[in-house]
């Protein structure tokens, strides 16, 4: 069983990649990046438990049914008084970007305590705990929670996969300090999901994105600086007009590997993506593979989000083992 901690949210966005100042509707989701990832490794098959707090009106039943859906054990989901986190997408298209405006002041994990999760019931028998670093943004208090979370996996002998998910907006919106905070949580961490650009920031050196010497250079200044770090994975996106590449890296004490850029067009929807990577490498390094099985299967789990509406993976086994870069023909 996984556990996977962190906040469930909805999602508002104009249809048709609209502007919201354009707006007369907007499309109702669910995600949250670790809810992301929980249903992203639920979709293939892993017993997955969500550990969190969310609020107790309809909007959180609306969450709740979603992530039951997809086959996320919620039993461990406290609900609340507090306010539901939202956030805003506007879809970008050609020149215009992708731009998200949060709204999560008041949400449970921000002004909440740990002691309102039972997080020692969530994690009893649990094989890993994903968590990452959008919750610790939030707040003292979700600093708290989050730290709450590792010590409880860290009790239970349960390894840690943290996403640094470095969320400039939310950490600037109080007296924050990023670097110390995410630095506390990735040396509980067995597994990194994140690249030399978070890296970067946590050791306050400086490292490139684009060049396999370059990450191995960062990945090994990672290892010295945190002793618990036995895995780093990552993804690499360069962007031209409405087309990507996008490549994946995973890189161990003793080895890594990295995969050739592939190249995704007509796409749905970016939003979730780097959560159904880190699914993908989950998947294989719970099923005990090497560098470049990981890798693999998280670039083609990303790419293939890149299909799908909303933030959910909802990508089930049989279509991640059938994967090509070009999608192939219509299967009957």
């Amino acid at each position: 069983m996984i556990a996977c901690f962190g906040e469930l949210l909805i999602r508002l966005s104009p249809p048709d990649r609209k502007m919201l100042v354009q707006a007369d509707t907007l499309d109702v989701s669910v995600g949250g990046a670790e809810a992301n990832v929980a249903a992203g490794l639920a979709s293939l098959g892993h017993e997955v438990r969500f550990v969190g707090k969310v609020s107790g009106n309809p909007l959180g039943d609306r969450a709740v049914a979603a992530l039951r859906a997809a086959g996320v054990d919620t039993r461990f989901l406290q609900r609340s008084t507090d306010r539901m986190g939202l956030y805003f997408l506007e879809q970008g298209a050609g020149a215009r970007p992708s731009s998200i405006v949060y709204d999560r002041t008041g949400s449970g994990h921000a002004d909440g305590t740990a002691g309102d999760i039972d997080f020692a019931g969530a994690l009893a028998g649990a094989r890993l705990l994903h968590s990452g670093g959008i919750i610790p943004a939030l707040g003292p208090g979700g600093a708290a929670i989050a730290r709450a979370s590792h010590a409880a996996a860290k009790a239970h002998d349960a390894p840690i996969c943290f996403d640094v998910n470095y969320r400039e907006h939310l950490w600037g919106s109080w007296e924050s300090d990023p670097r110390a905070v995410l630095t506390e949580l990735v040396g509980d961490a067995t597994i990194l999901i994140g690249g030399p650009r978070d890296i970067a920031m946590l050791l306050e050196r400086p490292f490139f994105n684009a060049q396999p010497d370059e990450r191995r250079a960062a990945a090994e200044a990672a290892f010295a600086a945190f002793p618990r770090l036995q895995l780093i994975a990552s993804t690499h996106r360069s962007v031209s007009s409405d087309h990507h590449h996008l490549s994946a890296r995973v890189d161990s004490r003793t080895g890594a590997s990295q995969t050739e850029a592939i190249r995704l067009s007509a796409i749905v929807d970016r939003i979730g993506t780097g959560d159904a990577f880190a699914a993908g490498v989950l998947d294989q390094w719970l099923a005990g593979g090497d560098e470049a099985a990981m890798a693999n299967s998280g670039l083609a789990l990303a790419a293939l989000k890149h299909s799908l509406p909303g933030d959910l993976c909802l990508i089930r086994r049989e279509m991640l083992e059938a994967f090509r870069p070009d999608g192939g023909d219509v299967r009957r």
